[in-house]
């Protein structure tokens, strides 16, 4: 159990900057983590996963650069039992297909949920190309760190969830995820061995490795790109979601959406599990479509 040092810690703790290069492997990789070429015949899914005429995925900066661990690493005692509860996306600049990129992170609150109920750790970090400066995004996350409440910090302020229509939902896209799904997702750098080790992954309370929350909504983000944006990347300017329950390699994955205007509003659930919700109160943002 951390005590109030322990929450002082971690709020002056700075997060190291993290500079790394990426090719054009690393963004073909990234797309079959999120499952694009399943049909590799798709020529849509295929500019994704195939260098000639290659994009790439507006949510690849959810992986770049990332700071994986830093609550772990921080040395506040925080973070034993943590996993994403809430993450955002916001795109500057079209993603480059190559380069050498510079991820800066900070603290941004502490939130103790109490005895027994975790406490809540909010960072941001921007990414910017390293050599010319250019801003790529901004993301925000929070970590749900489940055995770390009670030491006395502040209680607040929670952030509002979403408000999702209440009618059915205008398109829904199903997507089977791969029973190797995570073991290929971490390949771009997320290497927490939750999500490929089944005596950790029992260890800290689940049943077998789940995907990374990142890879859900990667994929979710996909079947916004697919059915509303035209499969263009440069569409998505903005993504949120709230991460709710764990998903496992081989779940379906059903992501329904409701559009108004370029405002989407989506959820995503696994329908051979009881319909479990799996991202809620999800936003997204494209820009208008080109005439």
């Amino acid at each position: 159990m951390v005590d109030f040092s322990a929450y002082e810690h971690l709020c002056a703790y700075r997060i190291p900057d993290v500079t790394a290069t990426y090719t054009e492997r690393d963004t073909i990789l990234y797309a079959l983590g999120a499952g694009l070429g399943a049909d590799p015949t798709d020529p849509h899914e295929l500019r994704f996963v195939y260098e000639k005429d290659l994009l790439a995925l507006p949510t690849m900066p959810l992986s770049m650069c990332s700071p994986h661990g830093w609550v772990r690493k921080s040395g506040s005692g925080f973070g034993s039992k943590s996993v994403t509860s809430w993450q955002s996306l916001r795109l500057h600049a079209a993603v480059p297909l190559r380069g050498r990129f510079v991820s800066k992170a900070s603290v941004v609150s502490v939130i103790d949920k109490g005895t027994n109920r975790g406490a809540i750790v909010a960072a941001a970090r921007e990414l910017y190309e390293a050599d010319t400066g250019m801003h790529i995004a901004t993301m925000e996350w929070q970590t749900f760190c489940r055995g770390d409440g009670g030491f006395g910090g502040p209680a607040g302020p929670a952030r509002v969830p979403h408000a999702l229509p209440q009618t059915a939902p205008q398109f829904t896209m199903d997507v089977r995820t791969l029973p190797q799904a995570a073991l290929i997702y971490r390949l771009g750098g997320d290497y927490n061995p939750l999500h490929a080790d089944p005596q950790h992954a029992r260890a800290v309370g689940f049943p077998r490795p789940n995907l990374h929350g990142l890879c859900t909504m990667a994929i979710a983000g996909c079947a916004i790109l697919k059915l509303l944006g035209g499969w263009n990347p440069v569409r998505l300017r903005m993504l949120e979601a709230r991460f709710t329950q764990p998903v496992y390699p081989g779940d379906t994955l059903r992501t329904e959406m409701w559009m108004s205007g370029t405002n989407v509003s989506f959820r995503t659930l696994v329908p051979e599990r009881d319909h479990v919700v799996v991202i809620d109160s999800g936003r997204a943002e494209l820009a208008a479509a080109q005439t």
